[in-house]
């Protein structure tokens, strides 16, 4: 055990926190060892904290319950007893980008889940299996902070995962103009149906601040480094509705796309189901065997069948057909608190302490 690098988790009693905390349960390189919330919860064990709010299906590890909570704002405190942290804090984005900051700047490397440091020119935001070269930027961000371990990487928005990764399958082909509607389930904003209640039976087309993510955050993820920052790519243009429904977990996507090759149906398919990452190549512990899966039936991919393809780690597609506007359509699915957030973090942990950049204090 004492070989496992200590971990923390920053906004650990929230839904994301809790999804980091399951999903480190028995982890073979990690172990959660801190918990730090806001200051009404410091003090109380980490059951007491949570009290009734537990929203996994699993239940709560019994590594984690006696656990005393630390106030997330002792930045000094906390990071005296782990070698990193990974962030799910509920604050401003103002707040956010500070606390990660003062975190890094304490030599303590910061895995954030939060959207507050995505666009940070000098913090790589890595999906692993698509853009694991960005993690180079760490080194230009450590001298800008002063720091000799310390850094920030954060990973992308939940909505992108179920299109993005299969844009990236097929860029050979030259994606270059990309419709996406998502439909988003309600844990994306960290909710349940007895949390909320008017979201049963309902459609809302509105959720703040995502369509601008989902049509930007795909082209930083595709940009370069150049001069010790990420500059993002200008091709495909996306456009994006984001929708919530009445769905708990996993993101839908409906996609059209243009391209500038000609491919097969056939060609298509075998490009996703082939699709290898740094993380397979690896066989870190999070990473699907599988990253995309293709499935051939008219009904699929369904949240209540597929959601949790590979753990929640893999993505699935379907009803890939030519178009009559564009060239070809897509369904896409992803588990938006898996993949989407806390386990693509955990990857994003994984890939850097195989680069280097994460080790023991």
């Amino acid at each position: 055990m004492s070989e496992k690098l200590k971990v923390g988790i920053l906004g650990g009693t929230g839904m994301v926190g809790q999804r980091f905390i399951s999903l480190l349960e028995d982890h073979p390189w990690f172990e959660v060892t801190t918990i730090a919330a806001s200051p009404r919860s410091a003090g109380k064990t980490y059951e007491e904290a949570v009290g009734d709010r537990w929203k996994m299906d699993t239940p709560m590890p019994e590594a984690v319950k006696k656990i005393v909570v630390m106030n997330v704002n002792e930045v000094e405190a906390v990071s005296s007893k782990v070698d990193f942290v990974f962030s799910a804090v509920d604050m401003t984005k103002d707040e956010i980008r500070k606390i990660e900051e003062d975190y890094a700047k304490a030599e303590t490397p910061v895995v954030s889940n939060n959207s507050a440091h995505r666009w940070t020119e000098d913090v790589p935001m890595v999906v692993p299996e698509l853009n694991p070269e960005h993690m180079k930027v760490i080194d230009f961000q450590k001298k800008r902070l002063g720091t000799k371990r310390g850094f920030i990487a954060v990973k992308p928005n939940c909505s992108i995962q179920s299109y993005a990764p299969v844009l990236t399958a097929w860029k050979e082909y030259e994606p270059y103009e990309v419709v996406a509607t998502t439909y988003q389930a309600i844990s994306g904003a960290g909710k349940t149906f007895k949390d909320w209640p008017e979201m049963i039976e309902n459609v809302i087309p509105y959720i703040g601040g995502e369509e601008e993510k989902s049509e930007m955050e795909p082209l930083r993820i595709w940009g370069k480094i150049e001069d010790g920052v990420i500059k993002p790519a200008s091709s495909p243009v996306i456009t994006c509705q984001c929708i919530r429904v009445p769905v708990l977990n996993g993101h839908t996507a409906a996609v059209f796309v243009k391209f500038r090759k000609k491919a097969t149906k056939e060609e298509l398919i075998k490009k996703l189901v082939e699709f290898k990452g740094l993380p397979q190549e690896l066989d870190l512990p999070s990473a699907p065997k599988q990253f995309i899966q293709y499935l051939e039936e008219d009904n699929r991919p369904q949240v209540k069948l597929d959601v949790n393809f590979e753990r929640g780690m893999g993505i699935s597609v379907g009803r890939l057909r030519e178009d009559k506007v564009y060239d070809w359509k897509f369904v896409g699915l992803s588990h938006n608190t898996v993949r989407g957030a806390a386990g693509g973090a955990v990857l994003c942990a994984e890939l850097l302490k195989a680069q280097g950049y994460i080790d023991k204090k």
